[in-house]
């Protein structure tokens, strides 16, 4: 048949109904699609050994022909084992199977294959288990002798399947028009787009391998860094309504709080507050340890916005991170006559009170409700206000020029865009803030509130587990509660990591069986997550297991134990971040990091982890210690979700910005540069700058 890029996967050959809705699962629909599902990682089988000259626990390809295959039934599990015996010129190896007895329909004596895996050493001879295996033919090998893709995939999909029809797609790539500007080809250095996507997948070196990587998130970062400056322009030309500086209300405001501020929580409120006085659109992103008191900073900005007769909103990206935004808010500006009000999907409440959604809804469009708190529900376009004047964002810092346009249409007035602050729990070194969000200005707050006990971290050896578990056990009974950090959901016997689930089952049957204990992962629904952590909340349950679904936002302050399996999984960032869930009221709190790494690397970086002083050096010290590409996983909220680009290609980033600038300046609506055009127009579509 003749493919094309929009032809369906359902029509490739060897793709039944099943396989088609399993590659669903991986947004996988049509032929395009395949080529831009970039492999995570290459195992290199490309070095082919001979066969006298095998190492034990090594990672090699072998080239010779099948002497005799033949099944047989272990004695012990009662499974199927298929066993081979494999020749080249210089001698010969043993090859075993488990549970695949199909092999010997497809594998004879005589065959020539390549066989790629571990070399194991069993008690006499050294043997390959479970080799990937390919016949010898004229065309090039996809699964072995070569620099082999591994995809991310999804139950009952198999890297063989997805290979061989990345395989048959792959030519298509040709027709991919090269969207990049040939300038910034040339002045940068980079290889063509259709080199680039068959390189990615099947590389012939590591050195095309490293050009295609580098090609492929130039691009997004472009395209990215692209998006950041037109929406600078686009902001920069709008209105803001400028909000007077009530001098004496807020020093009251200030005076009458139960702490004093820090000189970093001072110093970014007056950088907020002279901001929101002009009348451009402030773009400011609010950086600051978890606990560093943002919130505060944030409810000064929304106090002048209020006493300016103007409209605030506050949006969280969880129901329960609303509540307690709107609990805060609600306290700390308990002077200010003026109404608050909540909407989520399952909460609406003015000034405490339950109330339908269609009263919060009209008064907000007559401007009775001065301040909303709530989650993307408040920029449905049902939504209307008065005349809404700032927006704060918590934990999304892209809150892209679409949103804003949405508030823009809803504030009642189209000639003026409400300001913008963006708040974030998440440390990123300052130089890569700037480049990577060039179009916002940067408050940072490292200072703790005095008062603030430093939490006890510890690595915890294995044979102190015990310990560690009469340790929580007596946390507990005085009262407190307990977060345990797993790396993964289901059981991964490759990875070796602890899994949620598995976890759990562990310590409600086995260590703590009088206990009330609850798990929470990515795969629930929002509704089952969101009513998971209220019960965690409310004190429903002792122990909360959990992935890593709780690293932005929750506060919990009588959890005083945050214990993490597997700690050398994650960033220091991420470490940072958990551990920020705890010591967040009077209560002394622990962190306590379990790993099976003994590796000095490992301990070195943890250790860091214990001695580190913020968030913003940890930050940098993950760069150091784990190397581009491994800190931020795309799951963090609020970073943009890059198909191969990480957060730490910083010499990239620099290039994208540059690249971005030149296009901007030399044609600032793109009209000389169509192709470039259109595919911005696409991007802006699918990237999750929001």
């Amino acid at each position: 048949m003749n493919l094309d890029l929009t032809t369906p996967v359902s029509a490739l050959g060897r793709v039944g109904k099943t396989t088609a809705s399993r590659l669903k699962k991986l947004n996988l629909e049509i032929a395009a699609d395949l080529i831009f599902y970039y492999p995570f990682r290459w195992q290199d089988f490309s070095q082919i050994s001979e066969i006298a000259k095998l190492q034990p626990a090594e990672a090699i390809t072998v080239k010779g022909k099948i002497q005799l295959i033949r099944n047989r039934r272990s004695p012990v599990k009662r499974r199927i084992l298929t066993e081979g015996l494999i020749t080249d010129q210089t001698g010969s190896v043993k090859v075993i199977w488990f549970n695949q007895p199909f092999l010997t329909k497809i594998l004879k004596p005589g065959d020539e294959v390549y066989l790629s895996g571990k070399v194991d050493f069993d008690r006499y001879t050294l043997q390959l288990i479970n080799p990937v295996y390919e016949k010898v033919k004229t065309e090039a090998t996809i699964h072995t002798a070569r620099l082999v893709p591994i995809y991310s995939l999804t139950s009952n999909l198999t890297q063989k399947q997805l290979r061989f029809l990345i395989k048959t797609v792959l030519p298509l790539s040709q027709k991919i028009p090269d969207w990049l500007p040939k300038n910034l080809v040339t002045k940068f250095k980079l290889i063509g787009l259709n080199q680039a996507l068959a390189e990615i997948h099947f590389p012939s070196s590591h050195k095309l391998l490293n050009e295609a990587a580098r090609r492929l998130k130039f691009d997004e970062l472009f395209l990215f860094e692209l998006q950041v400056i037109l929406t600078r322009v686009e902001v920069n030309l709008s209105q803001a309504w400028p909000i007077k500086f009530f001098e004496k209300e807020t020093k009251n405001f200030v005076a009458d709080l139960a702490f004093t501020l820090t000189n970093d929580q001072k110093k970014a409120a007056w950088q907020i507050l002279s901001d929101l006085q002009k009348n451009q659109p402030m773009n400011r992103l609010l950086e600051g340890e978890v606990g560093s008191g943002k919130t505060v900073v944030a409810a000064m900005a929304i106090l002048n916005v209020a006493l300016s007769g103007k409209q605030s909103v506050l949006m969280a990206p969880t129901e329960i991170l609303a509540r307690q935004h709107y609990q805060s808010l609600v306290k700390l500006l308990q002077n200010l006559k003026v109404k608050t009000a909540l909407l989520t999907r399952s909460q609406r409440l003015i000034d405490n009170e339950a109330v339908s959604k269609n009263n919060i809804l009209k008064q907000l469009k007559s401007g009775e409700i001065a301040i909303a708190i709530g989650t993307h529900a408040l920029i449905q376009d049902e939504v209307e206000f008065k005349n809404l004047a700032l927006a704060v964002v918590d934990e999304q810092h892209r809150f892209g020029v679409n949103q804003r346009k949405n508030l823009k249409q809803q504030s009642g007035q189209f000639n003026y865009i409400p300001h913008l602050l963006s708040m974030t729990a998440t440390p990123i070194p300052r130089s890569l803030a700037l480049a990577l969000y060039g179009d916002l200005d940067l408050s940072i707050i490292k200072e703790m509130p005095k008062e603030r006990k430093k939490i006890i971290t510890k690595i915890v050896d294995a044979c102190d587990r015990t310990k560690a578990y009469d340790f929580i056990s007596d946390q507990i009974k005085i009262g407190r509660q307990v977060f345990v950090i797993c790396p993964l959901i289901d059981p991964s016997d490759k990875l070796g990591v602890k899994a949620a689930t598995e976890e759990y089952d562990k310590l409600k049957k086995e260590i703590f069986p009088n206990l009330n204990i609850a798990l929470l992962h990515g795969k629930l629904k929002a509704e089952a997550k969101e009513k998971i952590m209220a019960g965690f909340l409310a004190k429903e349950s002792d122990i909360l297991v959990a992935t890593s679904v709780v690293e932005v936002g929750v506060d919990v302050p009588n959890a005083s134990v945050m214990l993490i399996e597997g700690a050398d999984r994650f960033g220091l960032s991420q470490l940072h971040q958990f551990r920020g869930r705890v010591g967040r009221s009077i209560y002394q709190s622990y962190c306590l990091l379990f790993t099976d790494n003994q590796g000095q690397k490992t301990k070195a970086r943890l250790q860091a982890l214990v001695a580190a002083k913020d968030g913003f050096e940890l930050a940098e010290l993950d760069l150091k210690f784990r190397g581009p590409g491994e800190i931020y996983g795309t799951a963090q909220s609020g970073y943009p979700e890059f198909k191969i680009a990480q957060l730490t290609d910083s010499e990239i980033i620099k290039e994208a910005k540059e690249a971005a600038e030149i296009i901007i300046k030399e044609s600032p609506d793109l009209k000389n540069y169509p192709i470039l055009k259109n595919k911005m127009e696409g991007f802006i579509k699918t990237i999750h700058l929001e």
